[in-house]
């Protein structure tokens, strides 16, 4: 006998707590699922071009985004069940026996999917901020998604270094924007131990506020230069500057800029810098000395002459400055610097 397709659809296909799943229920279930998760890839797209488009309120976007992400493919599975027919309270114990079985093998999965919720809810990180990690080598870099199970942090080099959620969880940090604002740096360098220490500051001080990312003084944020310590052959100094917040996210070219140049200064100004020096002396050769040792060797002695004078001292073209003033390359959602000292969190 013939079976017509309306017979088909509405055949049993098994029976889930007394709920018998026909063909008909399993299509329907499969196409909400499909179009649940549509929608939720297209509402994440929506927003996150709307954090593109603002320069304020990137934060709160960022957790709508993922939230409208869960949040709509969860519903429209809960709702592909409830069209199948099945009551949702009749799968407590088969998903607690699968569950148990799954738990065990997913259970890193879930850990990392729980931190990255905390983590968009916390105030400790966000979008845009410029962390450290004391791995193997560190890990520095602008934090530029936090994902579902890792979070992607892009070093200066552009290069994507994915980390665990739960290591900003469970592991000791640094957020270096954390305040939205700049922080001080230090940058070691040595002189002579005859030099001027005045002169020393003077030149290093006029040359670090040169550079287009020093800020200007203002309060207890000042340009300094410090005296640390007595070197084996010289001072040891540390230039004390804040510098702009997108300078301090290029770290290694900011402190290659200064170094520079405080190099390019101490020249100019005729500062010598130290070096290891070793010297050599011979008491006798032959039981004679000097010049009388020298013509024993059958050297004959030449008359020393005053070292000439070194040319005149140009600055050089500092290739790190240019690197650290460059536009800076921002996650999607943030423009500006608007972004910078906004935070969304609960109050304290």
């Amino acid at each position: 006998m013939a079976i017509t397709a309306p017979g088909v659809l509405s055949r049993p296909l098994a029976d889930i707590g007394g709920t018998p799943i026909t063909v008909a229920g399993l299509m329907l279930a499969l196409a909400i699922v499909v179009i649940s998760f549509t929608l939720s890839r297209i509402a994440v797209r929506l927003i996150a071009r709307l954090r593109n488009r603002r320069n304020h309120g990137g934060a709160a976007l960022y957790i709508l985004e993922k939230l409208a992400g869960y949040g709509i493919a969860i519903v429209g599975v809960l709702f592909a069940f409830s069209t199948m027919g099945l009551n949702l309270s009749s799968l407590a114990v088969f998903a607690g026996a699968v569950g148990v079985g799954i738990g065990l093998g997913l259970q890193g999965v879930v850990k990392e999917f729980v931190s990255g919720i905390v983590l968009l809810f916390g105030r400790e990180l966000r979008v845009g901020d410029f962390v450290e990690l004391p791995t193997t080598p560190a890990v520095r870099g602008l934090v530029w998604e936090i994902g579902a199970r890792a979070t992607r942090v892009r070093t200066s080099d552009s290069l994507d270094v994915f980390v665990p959620n739960s290591r900003f969880i469970e592991e000791r940090f640094t957020n270096w924007t954390l305040k939205g604002d700049t922080r001080r740096i230090h940058v070691a360098f040595n002189v002579a131990s005859d030099a001027d220490k005045a002169k020393v500051r003077d030149v290093v001080i006029a040359a670090a506020k040169e550079l287009p990312f020093t800020l200007p003084d203002e309060g207890a944020r000042r340009t300094q230069v410090w005296m640390t310590s007595f070197g084996d052959s010289g001072l040891n100094f540390e230039l004390v500057v804040w510098p702009t917040l997108d300078a301090v996210k290029r770290p290694a070219a900011m402190q290659a800029a200064y170094m520079w140049a405080i190099d390019d200064a101490l020249r100019a100004a005729r500062i010598e810098v130290p070096f290891p020096q070793r010297e050599l002396r011979i008491r006798s050769i032959f039981g004679r000395e000097g010049d009388a040792a020298l013509a024993a060797l059958g050297h004959d002695t030449v008359p020393r002459k005053s070292p000439p004078s070194e040319p005149e001292c140009t600055p050089s073209r500092n290739d790190a400055a240019h690197e650290t003033v460059r536009p800076e390359e921002l996650p999607p959602g943030r423009s500006g610097t608007g972004l910078r000292s906004e935070r969304v969190g609960f109050s304290e």
